[in-house]
């Protein structure tokens, strides 16, 4: 195969003459120049799809860790507010029970004072003593006190001043009932002794007889009062005595209020010291309008000017 070259100036030619072996050399040489060309083309073609699809999948991992992040800090957030909300109802439960805790103080000092009790008895000012043996294990420091631990140390001091409370309570219901139970005063508000204790001379028959009590005269349908507190064992008419009135105070002690003109307690009642019980009458053997005043201790009659005329606790 002959091959001529033509040059540019003065139009001179060569001519190359190739054998069936350079021939295949050249074309080899040639396709392989072709698939460089084609080869380099194609990875020129493709580095910007493959750039394309590193931003896309670059702009969608963004945007996922941020929808991520956004959801997080709403959920901080909220747990904030909660957290918040939550601070606010303690210290506003912290404040009424410290509010509570100064009341009770106030009451416990008061009741101290009206009671006349030592100060080193009952303690309303200062926290509750507390102690106990040192542990032996591994000791923790103590941080500054969250509001649990403040709420937990203003409940123990509520409940120790409510047990010295109780026990006040317990030492004032005592000293009521005794107070109350304790036999004193007289029979009515109104009116004056007409009749001592002991032998006299009867009214209707002139002779000397014993009188197991006191007799108080004043106005008919005047009020005629408990002089303690107890229960009433009789009410209503026995022989003497007319309409009569009878407690029963406890330690065998029972008064009796006799001649009543009505009765306004009924047997099981209650009654407290100068409740009204009955009024004034003359019912029974009697010569006018008066309220006969026994008092009797373990079934036997006492004087009753000793309990009328001691001064009342």
């Amino acid at each position: 195969m002959n091959i001529i070259f033509v040059g540019r100036s003065h139009g001179e030619s060569k001519t190359m003459v190739l054998n069936n072996a350079k021939l295949i050399v050249v074309l080899l040489a040639f396709a392989a120049l072709l698939v460089g060309v084609a080869f380099t083309g194609f990875r020129f073609a493709m580095a910007p799809a493959k750039e394309g699809m590193s931003q896309e999948f670059s702009g969608k991992t963004i945007d996922y860790w941020q929808t991520l992040l956004a959801e997080q800090q709403q959920q901080i957030d909220e747990l904030k507010q909660q957290s918040g909300e939550q601070v606010d109802a303690l210290t506003l439960r912290m404040g009424s029970i410290q509010a509570s805790l100064l009341r009770l103080d106030a009451l416990g000092q008061r009741l101290t004072e009206v009671a006349k009790i030592g100060k080193g008895e009952f303690d309303f000012e200062s926290a509750p003593a507390l102690g106990g043996p040192e542990s032996l294990g591994d000791s923790e420091s103590y941080s500054l006190p969250d509001l649990q631990q403040s709420l937990a140390r203003i409940e123990n001091q509520i409940k120790d001043r409510e047990q010295q409370l109780d026990v006040l309570d317990e030492l004032f219901v005592s000293k009521k009932i005794q107070k109350d139970l304790f036999i004193a005063g007289r029979p009515i508000r109104k009116g004056w002794m007409s009749s001592r204790y002991g032998y006299r001379s009867d009214p209707f028959t002139g002779k000397r007889a014993w009188h197991a009590g006191v007799d108080f005269a004043g106005k008919d349908g005047s009020d005629i009062v408990a002089v303690a507190s107890g229960v009433v064992t009789w009410s209503s008419d026995r022989y003497g005595y007319g309409n009569l009135i009878e407690i029963n105070h406890g330690g065998g002690v029972t008064t009796r209020y006799g001649h009543c003109k009505e009765l306004l307690v009924k047997v099981g009642e209650v009654v407290k010291k100068g409740q009204v019980v009955a009024q004034m009458g003359s019912t029974g053997r009697s010569t006018g309008p008066h309220v006969h005043f026994e008092v009797i201790k373990n079934s036997k009659s006492q004087n009753p000017e000793r309990y009328i005329n001691r001064a009342s606790r």
